[in-house]
């Protein structure tokens, strides 16, 4: 038996598509997984102890996210978190799924996206931190490829929110990289799950590699994040868009 304790990770927006391939991945690594989503633990996911260490929250709430926090730390008995994950976000559409651009999209949208999108991933890292250093862990935003160039379908408040969950990361691997913790991005594509928008095969046809990512291929970038395998990657942003900016 290994002395070494049992790693935890806490992971937002993690009901599906990419969240559910992560926990699954870290799962079946041994890790134990808190999750949070703004739906109820389903029924039908497989990892062991789920429905105990899923939080119902809802992240466009800052009240409702600062109690969160308590919760998780109550849970770290250990006062040890080796990961957090910062999966969850929105982005609302006009009419029949259309973009929302900057002048169709209502300042009190603007607000709830970066509340979800943005403000929860600093508030999260920031009321964990004394966790996240117990353990020298590490912090993942999930940014996307939106947050580089206008894109076809997301929309300017996502995008825009994505832009600026980036430069956080940078800031936050400026100001926790001292006390031991690591903070890196992963920068998705256009990923095979449920909230592709009609018209993405348009650009799948362009892509370099012809195909849709896999949810299990960005979980396996989160995972080589979390581990000792990229004890020295730190304020990076990792794409995973099959060679779509090349």
């Amino acid at each position: 038996m290994s002395n070494t304790p049992r790693r935890t990770m806490l992971l937002t927006g993690a009901s599906r598509g990419i969240g559910h391939a992560t926990v699954k991945r870290f799962s079946s690594a041994g890790w134990r997984v808190i999750t949070c989503s703004r739906y109820a633990f389903p029924e039908n996911c497989p990892w062991e102890a789920g429905p105990e260490d899923h939080l119902q929250i809802d992240l466009a709430d800052p009240a409702s996210t600062e109690r969160a926090i308590a919760e998780v730390r109550e849970r770290l008995t250990d006062r040890r978190l080796d990961a957090l994950v910062n999966n969850a976000a929105i982005s609302p559409k006009g009419p029949g799924g259309s973009r929302m651009g900057t002048i169709e999209t209502g300042l009190a949208d603007f607000q709830r996206v970066f509340q979800v999108n943005f403000f929860a991933p600093l508030m999260l890292a920031r009321g964990l931190l004394e966790e996240l250093q117990q353990a020298q862990g590490s912090v993942v935003n999930v940014t996307s490829i939106a947050g580089s160039r206008v894109h076809p379908f997301a929309g300017a408040a996502y995008a825009t929110s994505k832009a600026a969950l980036a430069a956080l990361t940078r800031e936050m691997a400026s100001d926790f990289g001292p006390r031991g913790v690591r903070v890196n991005a992963i920068s998705p594509g256009e990923i095979d799950t449920a909230i592709l928008s009609p018209g993405t095969q348009k650009i799948v046809e362009q892509l370099p590699m012809r195909r849709l990512g896999k949810p299990e291929e960005v979980a396996k970038a989160i995972y080589f994040l979390c581990t000792e395998q990229s004890s020295y990657v730190h304020g990076a942003e990792i794409h995973i868009n099959g060679g779509q900016h090349v």
